[in-house]
Formats: C-alpha cells, sequence, structure tokens
C-alpha cells in the first residue's frame, strides 16, 4: 500500500508541481519528485538521491524476476523515472520496506547527532573556565561518537609532547594502577608529528603501536583529531573503543571535526578570558606585596612575603627568595610551601648554570627540580617538580632570584607566566629597596633621638649627681658622728656606681643596638642571666672602659668560659646571697672579677677540678688568675639593718666626670648592673665569701 500510493502521487507530480507553492522546505528530486520528512518535511535531494547505494544498478525492464514489473506491463520500476537507479528492481517489496526504513533510521540517527553537536557547541561555548571546558570538550566527544575511551591531550610549549591529559572512561583507581599519564609516544605521537585526522580499526597494528602499559583497558579501534587554535595545535582529541561497531565511520570522524574546531574557538577565548584574569591578579599581589614591605618593619619577614605571594600568584606549591652572596652564590633568605621549612640558608652554588644565567638577568626554567636537571647542582629544590626562578633586579643590579614551583607532574610554567613573574619580581625588588631605604630613615631617625638622650645624660644628669656627691662628701668631713660619716660614704659609693651605670647607657645609646648585642658585653650580661634561676637572683653586672672596641677573641672566648665556671660554682657551691661580676678594661689588660657573700672554699679546692682550667685559660694567654676568699668589705654585700656598722673607703672613693672619661676607661654597651639597695651594707668577716681575680693583657 505504501509504494502504491507513492506510485500514484508519482504519476501526477509533474502537473501538479506547477500548481502547489513551493515552500521553503519544498526541494524538488529527480522528475520534479519531492521526498517529505515524517510529519510533513522533504528530504533534500529527493529520495533517490537519499537511498542510493553504490551496488545498486538498474535491473533488466522485461525480467521474470522482477516483481514489480512483468512482461508487456509497465510496473513500478519503469513507471517511475530513476526508481531502477535505487536497484528497487531486485528487492521484494518486504525487503524494500525493510531498506527504506533502515535508511529513515540513519537519516534520523544523523539529526539527533547533529543536534548533540549544536547543543554541545552552545554549552562549550557558554564556559569560560579553561580547565572545566576541556573535560566537557572530551565528555561530548565520546558522547557523540560512541567511544568507550576519550581524553584530550594539550601540547607541551615546545609541541613535542603532552603538557596536560585530560581522560574519561578510566575511573580513579585503574588510573592509578596504571601510573604516570601518556607524554605523547606511539600512535598519539603520530597524531602529534602529523595533526591529521586519524582512523585506525586496531591500535595494535598500527606500526607505531608503542604498546600498553600494565593495568590499561584493553583498546582497539582509535579515532584521532587535532584541536587548533588559527593555524596552531593547542591538542589532540583521542578517542577509542566505538561502541556497537569495529570501527570508528566516516560519519564519526566528521562529527568529531566539526565538535573541534568549535572547541577550538571556545578555548581560544576561554584563554583570553583566563589571560586577563591573571594579569588583574598578578597586578592586585604586585600591588599588596609593595604595601606590605613598605610596612613591615622586619627585613626578612618582608622577604617572606615575597615568597608566600609569589607562590600563591602562581598556582605553585613553593615560593622561594633567594639573595646573591658576595661569591655568586644564591642563599635562600625565605622559603614558603608544604615541606620547606628549614629551608632558609640552602645555598644554589655559584657554580650552577642556573645560578649563573641569574646572576646574568635570565629567566631559569626546570621540567624536573632534582639534582639530575641539567641546570642543577644541588638538591635544593628536590621535593619540587617544574620550576620557575626569576631574577630579582633593581636597575641593573640582580640582588637575588625568586623561584616558584609546583608538584611533580603538574604542567610546567608558560611564557605568559614567566612575563608576569618577571613583572612582579622587578616590582618585588624595587619594593625591598625602597622598604630598606624607610627602614634606613627609621634607623637614623632613632639614632638621633638616642643621641639626644645621651647628651642630656652626660650634660644634666652625671653633672647634678657629681655635684650631689661633691656635696655629701662636704658634708661627711665636717659630720663627726662615725656612724653618719659611714652612711654618707655609702651614698657617695651609690652614687659613683650610679654614675658609671648612666656612662654605660651613654655609651649604649651611641651604638647601634645590632653591634652591642654582638659585643663581649651583652655576652656577659647573657651568661649572667643564664644563672639567675639557680642563684635565685640576679647577678650585678659592671663594665669599665672599652670592653667591646678593644676585647676581642680568642680572650673574649676565654674569659666568656671563666665567667661561666665562677658562675656556676657560685650557683652550686658557695650559698651566696649576692654576686658581683666586673669586666675593666684599663691600661693594656682586661680584668675579670667574680665576688660573692657565700661560704668560700673548702681547703684544697682552689686548684682541683674547673678551677684549674681557670688558671690555665689564664696562663695561656700569659695571665694571671688569682682565686680566694674576698678580703675585707669585698667580701660581698648583703641585706642588713642600717644600724649596724660599716668601713668606709673615704671620700676618695668618689669619681667625677674629669676623672673617669678618658678614652680608656670610658665605659660602652647597654646599662645593665644591678646595684644594692639602699639599706645594702658591708658585712667583713659575717662570711668568708669568693673572689676571683682574671687578669690578661690585650694586643690591639
Amino acid at each position: 500500500m505504501a509504494v502504491a500510493g507513492h506510485d500514484q502521487g508519482r504519476g501526477q507530480g509533474e502537473d501538479r508541481g506547477h500548481d502547489r507553492p513551493t515552500g521553503p522546505t519544498d526541494h524538488p528530486g529527480p522528475g520534479g519528485s519531492e521526498a517529505r520528512r515524517p510529519g510533513g518535511g522533504r528530504y533534500a535531494g529527493g529520495i533517490g538521491e537519499l537511498f542510493t547505494t553504490p551496488t545498486d544498478a538498474p535491473g533488466p525492464p522485461t525480467s521474470p524476476a522482477n516483481a514489480l514489473d512483468t512482461p508487456g506491463t509497465p510496473g513500478l520500476a519503469s513507471s517511475l523515472p530513476g526508481l531502477g537507479s535505487l536497484g528497487l528492481g531486485s528487492l521484494g517489496l518486504g525487503s524494500l520496506v525493510e531498506e527504506v526504513l533502515e535508511r529513515l533510521k540513519g537519516a534520523l540517527d544523523v539529526t539527533g547527532r547533529m543536534r548533540l553537536l549544536l547543543e554541545a557547541v552552545v554549552s562549550i561555548g557558554s564556559d569560560l573556565e579553561l580547565r572545566g571546558m576541556l573535560r566537557r570538550i572530551v565528555e561530548t566527544a565520546v558522547h557523540l561518537s560512541g567511544a568507550r575511551y576519550g581524553a584530550l591531550g594539550v601540547l607541551s610549549p615546545d609541541g613535542d609532547s603532552l603538557s596536560e591529559f585530560i581522560h574519561v572512561g578510566i575511573d580513579e583507581a585503574t588510573a592509578a594502577a596504571i601510573g604516570e599519564l601518556p607524554q605523547g609516544r606511539g600512535v598519539l605521537g603520530a597524531l602529534i608529528a602529523s595533526p591529521m585526522a586519524m582512523r585506525i580499526p586496531d591500535i595494535s597494528r598500527h606500526p607505531q603501536s608503542y604498546g600498553f602499559p600494565p593495568g590499561h583497558p584493553p583498546m582497539h579501534s582509535f579515532l584521532g583529531v587535532p584541536v587548533r587554535l588559527g593555524n596552531a595545535v593547542f591538542g589532540n582529541l583521542y578517542l577509542s573503543e566505538k561502541q556497537g561497531a569495529s570501527e570508528f565511520t566516516t560519519e564519526d570522524e566528521h562529527l568529531v571535526q566539526a565538535l573541534a574546531v568549535s572547541a577550538g574557538v571556545a578555548i581560544s577565548n576561554a584563554r583570553l578570558y583566563e589571560s586577563a584574569r591573571r594579569r588583574e591578579h598578578w597586578i592586585s599581589g604586585s600591588a599588596a606585596v609593595t604595601t606590605r614591605l613598605l610596612s613591615e618593619e622586619d627585613a626578612e619577614q618582608a622577604l617572606t612575603v615575597v615568597a608566600d605571594q609569589a607562590r600563591q600568584l602562581a598556582d605553585a606549591r613553593a615560593g622561594i627568595v633567594l639573595l646573591t652572596e658576595p661569591d655568586g652564590s644564591l642563599v635562600v633568605r625565605a622559603a614558603c610551601g608544604e615541606g620547606l621549612h628549614g629551608a632558609e640558608g640552602a645555598e644554589l652554588p655559584a657554580r650552577s648554570d642556573a645560578a649563573r644565567r641569574l646572576r646574568a638577568g635570565e629567566t631559569v626554567f626546570l621540567p624536573d627540580a632534582s639534582p639530575r636537571a641539567p641546570l642543577m647542582t644541588t638538591d635544593l629544590l628536590d621535593p619540587l617538580g617544574p620550576v620557575m626562578m626569576v631574577p630579582l633586579t633593581s636597575g641593573d643590579e640582580v640582588l637575588g632570584a625568586l623561584a616558584v614551583g609546583r608538584d611533580p607532574g603538574r604542567a610546567a610554567f608558560t611564557a605568559e607566566e614567566q612575563r608576569l613573574a618577571a613583572s612582579f619580581a622587578s616590582q618585588a625588588a624595587l619594593a625591598l629597596r625602597l622598604a630598606e631605604a624607610q627602614r634606613g630613615r627609621d634607623r637614623l631617625a632613632v639614632l638621633e633621638d638616642r643621641d639626644r638622650i645621651a647628651r642630656d645624660l652626660h650634660d644634666v644628669v652625671i653633672q647634678r649627681l657629681f655635684a650631689t656627691g661633691m656635696q655629701l662628701q662636704g658634708a661627711a668631713r665636717a659630720a663627726t658622728d662615725p656612724d653618719v660619716v659611714a652612711r654618707v660614704d655609702r651614698a657617695v659609693d651609690e652614687l659613683d656606681a650610679t654614675i658609671q651605670d648612666v656612662r654605660t647607657a651613654i655609651f649604649a645609646l651611641q651604638h647601634e643596638p645590632e653591634a652591642a648585642e654582638a659585643g663581649l658585653r651583652a655576652r656577659v650580661l647573657r651568661e649572667a642571666g643564664a644563672v639567675t634561676v639557680a642563684l635565685g637572683f640576679a647577678p650585678a653586672v659592671r663594665f669599665v672602659g672599652p670592653v667591646d672596641a678593644r676585647v676581642h677573641d680568642p680572650v673574649a672566648r676565654n674569659l666568656l668560659a671563666v665567667l661561666r665556671e665562677a658562675l656556676s660554682n657560685a650557683a652550686r657551691h658557695a650559698r651566696a646571697t649576692a654576686v658581683e661580676v666586673s669586666v675593666e678594661v684599663a691600661g693594656d689588660a682586661v680584668t675579670l672579677t667574680v665576688t660573692d657573700d657565700g661560704v668560700g672554699l673548702p681547703d684544697g679546692l682552689s686548684r682541683r677540678s674547673g678551677l684549674a682550667n681557670i688558671v690555665r685559660r689564664a696562663e695561656a694567654l700569659d695571665g694571671t688568675a688569682e682565686i680566694g676568699t674576698a678580703p675585707g668589705p669585698s667580701a660581698g654585700r648583703v641585706a642588713a639593718a642600717p644600724e649596724e656598722p660599716a668601713a668606709s673607703e673615704g671620700p676618695a672613693a668618689f669619681e667625677g666626670p674629669a676623672a673617669s672619661e678618658g678614652p680608656a676607661t670610658a665605659p660602652e654597651g647597654p646599662a645593665a648592673a644591678s646595684t644594692p639597695g639602699a639599706d645594702a651594707v658591708d658585712r667583713p668577716g659575717a662570711r668568708p665569701g669568693t673572689r676571683l681575680c682574671w687578669r690578661v693583657p690585650l694586643h690591639d
């Protein structure tokens, strides 16, 4: 019935074709016929063209085997022009219907796949996040082609291998068992070398087949299509294992090629968007670093800020700042990132190619940061994968380098990232210079303020203390009560000690804190502070003369060892309630005196144990050491009632400014001496106490 109806329609086709208006979907077929789609549409080219096969041939008009034409009776094949070209003359009615339905099914399938392609193009083009877009492209290609597995291999910057491999169809457990992702060898490499569509029925039989690693699922049929961005190849779509067929068809190839063209445009747009966003990110980061550096007082912390910000901007695991040393090596001064704790101080040798290129102002790319990499001779960056090192330049000077590194297996840094990092490094180097200049100005302001305080102390405070001491000495001469004289003399002694402390403070104010911390005076104070807990109190410490300026190693080192031993003995054996330490530089010698008010030395102990070492140290430096009971009032100062008498050292004990300001005795360093309280008095004979006097010559 279907055939008869079709035959009737064709019998009047030419007469009615001129009467009926032709719409936009009308496409005349052979002999004026039109092939209609289900629902009233028409197939372009007519049904004759749609269903023609290479094996179709017109049957003989008089063949008795022709079920549609019988001898002497014009049948369907002869009455329809061109029908013989369909090969219908050799088909039975049932076969004809099956053939028509099969062809219609194929046409509908093509229409559905085209609709899916258009939907995929729209979906891909609306996504601006590159990483997610690449995965969506692979998933769409798999769906359109009917493949079981799919992947997109992104070419490396040199175009010879794959830098990324986004795959679909293999679960995470299988991927982990396979291990390393493909690098672009074998059949994949053939498509890289010749970027043209490639269909292979069986991968294993291809001459460039590289084989599969253990655990890899079996793959046979293959379809590869390049993805281009303009004239450059961005990567390749790889599809394998056509489902329901032994190999991919030409139609599959054309669909995937169309998808690849659309994907190339979408990728270009996404890369432009990502590039603009990345530039904005780096510019914002540079501004933030500059602000932090100019407000940061600690230089080391400023370097840490640079390293951490660079790590975040580069989407890296590690950020490292290296500074150039006088010998040409680069030393790590700040490191941020997992697994880099304690990296500060590590060195990139001056002889390494990386160090030489950085000193020349070149950027260094390392695909592998292990010592086996061609530019490295150290394991400094061993836990990292791709590394980019850019010089920190200020003007024509290379201050150091900024290094950022990613995890092994991550994509290498691109040329655009290098340009952004270089700009960031230049900005950071300039900010470091500005921050250093700012800190220099701040230090200068502090030093000027310290100088002012020192002048005030010298010109006002010391003069008033000296005048007070002179008045007290005059009052002592006029007094007749011995107890009053003793008390006045002790007050004069305290004023003398106070003047010494003020002079020490003046000297400390006139010198850099960093220099003072490294000097002998600071080290002596640290040794004294270290025994405070063991003693139960803080020892009194006094300095006289240019201690830091004239006492250097090996004398300073031995003096500290002697002081450590003396304080340890006082804490363990003396049961003292007061300990005094004095370091005095006078003439060509330095004298260390340690006095306590303890129980004294047992008989025979003075030449044994650590005390013998004290003597040997002095003798090795051509000096002397005296250890014994503290004589007279030097036995120590202990807290006592004010009414107990004490020996007086007489008016001559007070020193005025003129008597102690010469260069040989000018005190230096921070004021740290602790003096006895106003109610402390000498207790000669109360307990024997111990006195160590260690004296060695100085050789300037």
